[in-house]
């Protein structure tokens, strides 16, 4: 039995906090994966260690302008770019574009069509969006995972994990070595809670599970190895 696609990760960079957690609740609920970040700086450092399938970049932000770093991220990687500004006049596009951007929204936008050019971006990149080769094992340090049971084990004996503790290490299986935003986790937990009859709002539970099942797969559950929290992000499950 195969896993499902996992879905593509965006990273949204905006040093306004109210538009980031606006898109991020918006993109989260419509099938996406999504971090943050608040300025060029905190950009850098999230993708000098993850891969993104498409990042939608401010312009105009503090210190480092979304224009510059859109020409390194061009230079370096083939991750698409798709610029967001309050200016709309013609050399601010075309010097975005030449940057290396795949596509360019003027503010103010509406959330659908921002996700609608999100989609055509990655239709036209499919290299970009596919979905990740995972083994059907996954080695954490002395834990093994298969994905396809969703059975975790530490050499031969299974460990036994709740329901909604398997949902998480499912979850973050299909995303190893990747930050998982709080957001994620909650809208997951959210629509598998629903799938089996249950009620949202599970804010205050993913907290409470994370500290569960780090002392289930953890040598030491206060300073964790594998399942770590990434300050301003959210979580990561590291494999190595």
């Amino acid at each position: 039995m195969s896993q499902p696609a996992p879905p593509a990760h965006l990273l949204v960079v905006d040093d306004d906090a109210r538009i980031r957690t606006l898109l991020q609740k918006y993109l989260i609920r419509n099938g996406y994966m999504v971090s943050t970040a608040r300025d060029a700086a905190q950009a850098r450092r999230l993708l000098a260690g993850l891969s993104f399938d498409l990042i939608v970049l401010d312009v105009m932000m503090p210190g480092e302008d979304g224009v510059s770093l859109t020409r390194d991220i061009a230079q370096d990687a083939t991750t698409p770019v798709l610029l967001l500004t309050a200016r709309g006049e013609a050399e601010d596009r075309i010097a975005g574009l030449q940057a290396g951007a795949d596509d360019y929204l003027a503010k103010p936008f509406e959330p659908q069509e921002l996700l609608l050019r999100i989609n055509a971006i990655l239709r036209r990149r499919p290299q970009a969006s596919a979905a990740r080769i995972l083994p059907q094992v996954l080695l954490i340090g002395p834990l093994r995972y298969d994905l396809d049971s969703g059975e975790l084990r530490r050499g031969d004996s299974p460990i036994r994990l709740t329901q909604t503790e398997a949902t998480l290490m499912q979850f973050f299986c299909q995303h190893p070595d990747e930050v998982v935003s709080r957001d994620a986790l909650v809208e997951h937990l959210d629509r598998n809670r629903a799938a089996h009859g249950g009620s949202a709002g599970q804010e205050r539970a993913v907290d409470v599970q994370i500290t569960r099942l780090r002392r289930k797969i953890e040598r030491d559950p206060k300073s964790p190895r594998h399942l770590q929290t990434v300050r301003g992000a959210g979580y990561m499950l590291v494999t190595g």
